[in-house]
């Protein structure tokens, strides 16, 4: 990689940020499709500031992860049709100036999710209340699955709820029977706190499909525990992949190297090959 004046910046927004495995993916994707361009990550609390300084710098492409999905929102320029109906933007393109906000969290968990498993009339339990749970269950709505949102702040869960016009449990009260499907879209087992999980174990069910959007670790404590119990599990790896190649063809109008993509973030977690 050679840096220049001539280099154009990307990066990734949110908070924490120190595991995200996003820079050396699209690193080498750049460098693959022989770009002048450099991806750097970038922890941010307040995302205007964050934005302000974007704008400074002529930033072409931002990532957007978690907390700042749904906040980022007023400060861009112009929303996507499809970002603006999902309600939360995790990919902001650098038009001429204009910041233009995308949503690629929502094709990219149905692509992973399909590999595994057909949705249309499926129950699907999603953890969480953020923008990956409101972008995926509007996936998995789009599909012809029914969506229920599971969540610890009962208010925040009800509003995504009746945003998707799905169901409604509070996380206490959560029991799986009856769901056919379990995506997991909080940080709970995320790296460095890999010993925690968002439900407990009795939860899962033999037969049923796990998925846990975390990849670093890829294997996390949920999905060791939903393996045992006889699911069928997703990893996050595909999802993050297929999520981060829509945002490179969004940026840079080339069709995205997917399995370089894809192998560049196996050898960073030290996955055999």
């Amino acid at each position: 990689m050679n840096i220049d004046s001539k280099t154009n910046l990307y990066c990734v927004f949110g908070n924490p940020v120190s595991h995200s495995l996003s820079p050396v993916m699209h690193n080498s994707a750049f460098c693959h499709a022989g770009l002048n361009n450099v991806y750097l990550a970038f922890k941010i609390n307040d995302i205007q500031a964050g934005i302000m300084a974007a704008r400074a710098f002529n930033v072409q492409g931002i990532s957007v992860t978690i907390p700042h999905k749904i906040s980022i929102m007023p400060f861009l320029d112009e929303i996507d049709p499809g970002a603006r109906r999902i309600g939360a933007v995790n990919t902001v393109v650098n038009k001429n100036g204009k910041l233009l906000g995308f949503n690629s969290d929502s094709l990219g968990a149905v692509a992973a999710l399909e590999e595994k498993t057909d949705l249309a009339g499926k129950k699907t339990a999603i953890l969480g209340a953020g923008g990956a749970a409101r972008a995926i269950g509007f996936g998995v709505q789009e599909k012809g699955g029914h969506v229920s949102i599971i969540n610890r702040s009962a208010d925040k869960g009800r509003k995504l709820a009746h945003d998707l016009n799905a169901g409604f449990c509070p996380l206490s009260d959560f029991n799986s029977a009856g769901y056919d499907i379990l995506i997991n879209t909080t940080p709970l087992g995320m790296t460095p706190d890999i010993e925690s999980m968002p439900v407990k174990p009795d939860t899962l069910k033999p037969g049923m499909t796990v998925m846990d959007i975390i990849y670093n670790p890829l294997e996390t404590k949920l999905l060791k525990h939903a393996a045992a119990a006889g699911c069928k599990t997703i990893d996050g790896l595909s999802m993050f992949v297929y999520q981060g190649a829509l945002q490179f063809e969004l940026w840079t109008g080339e069709k995205a190297p997917v399995d370089i993509m894809k192998k560049t973030v196996k050898q960073a977690l030290g996955i055999k090959i």
